[in-house]
């Protein structure tokens, strides 16, 4: 795309230089900004906004469901990772450990929570003693550190935001219930808030949370072909209760160990709701999460005082309708406004100018498609309310349409690797067999993402990588 053609040319060409695109639409629509120790990321209050809806809507929905939020330390004692062998091993490498405070050593090594299943699992055993304790539903709004080796803004930093939900049930069956229950209310948040369609399912041994018995997760499909893990709910068995002596007295007066199920998102979610929704014009926000949701800029205020005088009658009017809304009276040209809220992802702009007052409309452009329309003045803010719900779904609709266009049923080592270099998920095959996953990533950097939802007749097929009798579908792609 040409210089001259482009709509926004101070962001990159997102068909040619997908990974500058995306860094240019963080820093210039003011969403982030570097921190400066190396790997972290400055939230500036317009991606923090987002943040924040994302917070609402999944906040509302877990105190739906009974869970409580609370509150645990950053600082954990060394020796808590210890306890559960393989959820140290997991996390070692990314863990950032405070030795000291000022000159003097710390008798015990703190660490900086990766996450927070031991701390969690500490309380959890002073809390509970009976069956009547049960089941106990908690979760955190909280950051953690996990010292990145490659980070990007949103997707990967050494500090970052999230929720972590911990509950701890009397059987098996509940626990990986709830899990299951989580996984369903982070693809409604998905869908519905975020216009962001997925694919759920159960992870493969490889790619499991470290200590977990079972994960399942979420996956979403970016504009380069590439997954985003969207979030991931852990099914734990008795492993941490266990390793924290988390026990119960049941009805039947026998001491019997808990089980627990462990769920999060993050502000990851935000990376994808930019990469699979934005285009050569920046930002294109699904009106559920936009920190402002329609803009208003009166055009000729200085010719006409009485179309400045409408355009604050008109945002009055859409606040009072319940939309999040900004009048943009600065001294600019309406070129510099349209450009600016365009890269902004405002998903939609209202245009007065005197010829506009003179007809009594509005000139209402939608961002998700750029389809111009003229409204009444005394019809638009009923008109530009149902035009919410409209451009969600449009938004959604048009994910949806790309992610199953982009899913390429594979059953040869060399059609995957076609698939991938085409940009698209590969819907495979495969005999469970670590020795061919790890093969798959070595080959072709692509790993297993999700079991597919459908595993009728998978015995009837072959393993996509050996050849032999295949025993799950699942998908494999390159990812973030």
């Amino acid at each position: 795309m040409a210089d001259k053609d482009r709509f926004v040319n101070q962001i990159a060409d997102i068909d040619t230089d997908y990974t500058q695109w995306y860094t240019d639409v963080c820093l210039k629509s003011e969403l982030c900004d570097y921190g400066p120790v190396k790997g972290t990321m400055v939230f500036r209050p317009y991606g923090y906004a987002i943040w924040e809806r994302i917070q609402a809507e999944a906040d509302k929905r877990f105190k739906a469901l009974g869970v409580k939020n609370s509150y645990f330390p950053m600082l954990i004692p060394q020796s808590f990772l210890m306890r559960e062998a393989e959820h140290v091993e997991g996390f070692a490498p990314e863990v950032a450990t405070v030795t000291h405070v000022g000159d003097t050593e710390l008798s015990e090594k703190l660490v900086l929570r990766p996450t927070s299943e031991t701390v969690i699992g500490n309380m959890y055993s002073k809390w509970i003693g009976s069956y009547r304790d049960l089941p106990l539903k908690l979760n955190q709004w909280a950051n953690v550190v996990r010292w990145e080796k490659t980070t990007r803004p949103f997707l990967r930093t050494s500090e970052f935001l999230w929720q972590e939900g911990h509950t701890v049930f009397a059987t098996p069956e509940e626990a990986n219930a709830d899990a299951l229950k989580m996984l369903e209310v982070y693809k409604e948040i998905a869908n519905d808030v975020l216009a962001l369609p997925v694919l759920t399912g159960r992870k493969s041994e490889k790619e499991k949370f470290a200590g977990a018995e079972a994960t399942y997760g979420m996956e979403a499909m970016m504009k380069d072909g590439k997954s985003l893990q969207a979030g991931t709910t852990h099914y734990f068995g008795d492993r941490f209760a266990k390793a924290f002596d988390i026990k119960f007295l049941d009805k039947d007066g026998v001491h019997k160990y808990a089980y627990q199920a462990s769920w999060g998102i993050s502000t990851r979610l935000i990376g994808a709701v930019i990469m699979a929704h934005g285009d050569a014009r920046g930002l294109c926000l699904p009106p559920p999460v936009a920190p402002i949701q329609a803009v208003v800029v009166p055009i000729g205020v200085g010719k006409n005082a009485a179309v400045g005088e409408k355009a604050r009658e008109i945002a009055e009017k859409l606040k009072a309708a319940g939309l999040r809304v900004e009048l943009d009276e600065r001294d600019l040209s309406p070129g510099f406004k349209f450009n600016h809220w365009e890269l902004r992802g405002v998903p939609v702009r209202v245009e007065l100018g005197g010829r506009d007052l003179e007809a009594g409309v509005v000139t209402v452009c939608r961002r998700v498609d750029g389809e111009k329309l003229q409204i009444r003045i005394d019809e638009c803010a009923e008109r530009i309310v149902a035009m919410m719900g409209e451009i969600t779904k449009s938004m959604y609709d048009k994910a949806d349409a790309f992610t199953a266009s982009h899913i390429v049923k594979v059953e040869k080592l060399d059609d995957m690797e076609k698939a991938l270099d085409g940009g698209n998920f590969c819907d495979a095959h495969w005999c469970g067999e670590r020795e061919c996953e790890d093969k798959i990533k070595q080959l072709y950097a692509a790993t297993a993402r999700v079991f597919n939802a459908d595993q009728k007749g998978v015995e009837k097929h072959k393993c996509v990588c050996c050849g032999k009798k295949a025993k799950h579908r699942i998908y494999f792609a390159r990812a973030y």
